[in-house]
């Protein structure tokens, strides 16, 4: 099993992520990862998609995709060629004596502490997925009371191939 990330440009309308969704669900797809957001032009969305399977089935996963109405353009998003990124939020239970030692961890790993409570901290981190997984290993000893991740989301690098509507 391989796993691909896919960047589509679609077009900004009601339901275009439940077409989409719906695509996978009625050939039994599995989504690892899905995370859309609108563009600089309001008109349109980029979704960032990752899937797993074999060749056969991430490649049928593409044409089925590029058939989609409201897609306008379908990048691979592969290592080398592009950049990508993934956002976590942890809280964790933070005693006055654990919040030195939880502040000198996200500091290694370029997070920031965006909030503070008497009983607990929350964690902002951005990396790649290898990344955000190592410093979750590293809080193994704290109690995490909430996790959100994201997923992952990224472009190609260079002008070479941008789609210009």
């Amino acid at each position: 099993m391989r796993r691909q990330v896919l960047s589509l440009l679609v077009e900004n309308t009601a339901g275009v992520t439940s077409h989409i969704s719906g695509l996978f669900s009625r050939r039994g797809y599995n989504i690892d990862s899905f995370s859309a957001g609108v563009t600089a032009d309001p008109r349109y969305t980029r979704i960032t998609i990752v899937a797993s399977g074999d060749d056969q089935i991430l490649e049928q996963i593409e044409k089925q995709l590029a058939k989609l109405e409201d897609v306008l353009d379908i990048k691979k998003l592969e290592n080398g060629n592009s950049v990508t990124r993934e956002l976590i939020l942890v809280k964790i239970r933070a005693k006055d004596t654990d919040r030195q030692a939880i502040l000198n961890v996200t500091e290694i790993f370029h997070g920031k502490i965006v909030d503070v409570t008497h009983d607990s901290m929350v964690i902002e981190l951005t990396g790649h997925q290898e990344k955000l997984d190592a410093f979750l290993d590293l809080l193994v000893g704290y109690e995490i009371l909430e996790l959100a991740r994201t997923g992952i989301t990224g472009l190609t690098r260079g002008s070479k191939d941008v789609t210009f509507l």
